[in-house]
């Protein structure tokens, strides 16, 4: 087996389409052996197929499910080297209409996954001699903000700070932990809160002048993943074709 994660033991979450679906293949080319959680029984299915893996269903918003599905999914590999913590929602309300309801939903499925995650990864990584990576999502939001976005921003900056924290702490069993602000990426879920108004107008702020790939997420994950980046934790990088400088 070759490839720059050949021998690895993946877990991605939320990778039943869109990026998530996108890092699985990635890190199954590279030689990874991938484990795809999803609330989607036919989507995990599907991309488990896809990268020969193993797919495991669950809520998030589940907490003892939560650490059930990835003890199993560990399991299913025999151990962990790499867990990408993608699963998330984006949803869009005014700062004034945004519900409590709204906000703790947001933070069950976006956030609170994150530390469940983690905890059960890192102990796994640590039982086994430590070293391993984490690679958590986060957002431009978390740079920037945006209108409609009060919950959405809030939850992708706690991403970040549980990342520096986490690195911070696991820092010394080996394992580093990083996280990645794409920015407007027109997968299924962006699609569907952009007018073709809006994805004009992102377009003109890049640089570059294009929106992002799913594949231009999924390289920066396989590099954070991988032991090119053996010497980089804590880090928030931001993959948003020059919007965010």
């Amino acid at each position: 087996m070759s490839g720059r994660l050949a021998g690895r033991r993946a877990v991605v979450t939320g990778a039943a389409r869109g990026i998530g679906a996108e890092i699985a293949r990635t890190f199954a080319t590279e030689g990874a052996s991938v484990a795809v959680l999803d609330v989607s029984a036919e989507g995990a299915a599907t991309t488990a197929a896809e990268v020969g893996g193993t797919a495991h269903v669950v809520d998030l918003r589940d907490v003892a499910a939560t650490r059930a599905a990835l003890e199993e999914a560990v399991g299913a590999l025999g151990g962990i080297d790499v867990l990408v913590n993608n699963a998330g929602v984006l949803r869009k309300a005014p700062l004034l209409d945004i519900t409590t309801d709204d906000w703790d939903d947001m933070f069950a499925v976006t956030l609170r996954p994150v530390l469940v995650t983690t905890q059960v990864a890192a102990r796994a990584m640590i039982a086994a001699g430590g070293g391993g990576a984490i690679v958590n999502m986060a957002s431009m939001a978390a740079r920037t903000g945006g209108a409609g976005q009060g919950h959405y921003a809030a939850a992708k900056a706690a991403v970040v700070a549980l990342t520096r924290v986490s690195a911070l702490e696991l820092g010394g069993h080996g394992i580093r932990v990083n996280c990645l602000c794409p920015g407007f990426v027109l997968t299924e879920m962006g699609a569907a809160t952009r007018t073709p108004e809006q994805v004009a107008e992102w377009t003109s702020r890049s640089p570059l002048g294009r929106l992002g790939e799913t594949t231009d997420v999924a390289r920066t994950a396989l590099f954070l993943a991988s032991d090119d980046a053996d010497y980089l934790t804590g880090q928030a990088i931001n993959v948003t074709g020059g919007m965010v400088m």
